[in-house]
């Protein structure tokens, strides 16, 4: 059941590395910082911690990046397995990788509380020469992940840019979106989380961390002073238009006071509804009212649209 996570992001500036190194002198400094990188944050005692696109790669290898990979294999993956089973957290470490079949991907793992993989995300979207030139294999799939503080879909870089890979997406319903990235995506970051009304956790390469509510407001962000936040969000929220619900808002509200929140944003006619109480969840209470949600009911619209358009 989805409730409250608090969430790391760490949007690591890629190191330059020296490269009369061995690419296992490199893996190790890298490892090291990475691991710096991280021990920033676990005095927060986060739930998730989510890295960069590509976090383990150093910014200056060139012609050396697969002998690099090689060398690197699963030395870092299993460091952060052993971090998150340390910590008791969660990390989505998104880097490159050999499948099972020897393919190379670009790819989200999510790393579990004892140090399991609770799940992989592959790119769906590559830039072009990431395949023709670096031999990555695009993904075909939407995993969504499932985690003990709710369920997580996965983005990285380039996929930001494609509806089609938002529309699957939004129709899962993920508690969480979580971005690794190079790039930015300026306004797309909040419009997939309106789109999916979920909560977006962005850490990027270099650039500004993101954590973003369902109705695409910024909760927490890293600053040019320094690349890591953490915050605290309640997954156990939904999304629901203001049409026909206003005296259920007041009753809602009558009856739990500070036990729901009914935040809204102006302008895009819905809220968002947040449970702050035990034993009950946010479904209940939007049943209890006889509310409907925002997808279901632009869904009844279109129903209706369809029925009676001539």
């Amino acid at each position: 059941m989805a409730g409250k996570v608090t969430i790391s992001t760490i949007s690591v500036t890629p190191p330059r590395t020296d490269l009369t190194f061995t690419c296992r002198q490199m893996v190790e400094g890298m490892t090291a910082h990475l691991n710096w990188k991280v021990e920033r944050v676990l005095p927060d005692s986060p739930d998730l911690i989510v890295l960069p696109e590509h976090c383990d790669a150093p910014a200056n290898l060139g012609e050396r990046e697969r002998e690099y990979y090689e060398a690197r294999g699963d030395i870092i993956l299993d460091n952060f397995r052993e971090t998150a089973r340390r910590n008791k957290t969660y990390i989505a470490y998104s880097a490159k990788r050999k499948d099972e079949k020897g393919d190379w991907r670009n790819s989200t793992v999510i790393i579990d509380r004892n140090g399991g993989v609770a799940g992989v995300d592959n790119k769906n979207h590559l830039v072009i020469k990431e395949n023709t030139e670096d031999g990555v294999v695009y993904g075909n799939e939407t995993p969504l992940i499932r985690c003990d503080f709710g369920t997580v879909a996965c983005i990285i870089c380039f996929d930001l840019n494609f509806t089609v890979l938002l529309d699957r997406y939004a129709k899962l319903h993920p508690d969480l979106l979580v971005f690794s990235s190079a790039y930015h995506g300026g306004l797309m970051q909040p419009y997939w989380a309106y789109a999916c009304r979920a909560h977006f956790v962005g850490a990027l390469r270099g650039l500004p961390g993101t954590i973003i509510s369902p109705m695409g407001d910024t909760i927490a962000s890293t600053t040019n002073y320094c690349d890591f936040v953490t915050a605290s969000v309640n997954l156990d929220c939904c999304v629901v238009h203001i049409d026909g619900h206003a005296r259920s808002f007041i009753e809602m509200k009558k009856k739990y006071g500070k036990g729901v929140t009914i935040y809204d944003p102006g302008y895009v006619g819905c809220v968002l509804i947040t449970n702050h109480m035990e034993g009950v969840t946010v479904r209940d209470i939007i049943k209890e009212f006889g509310m409907e949600l925002m997808d279901d009911y632009f869904a009844r619209s279109l129903e209706h649209r369809r029925e009676n358009v001539r």
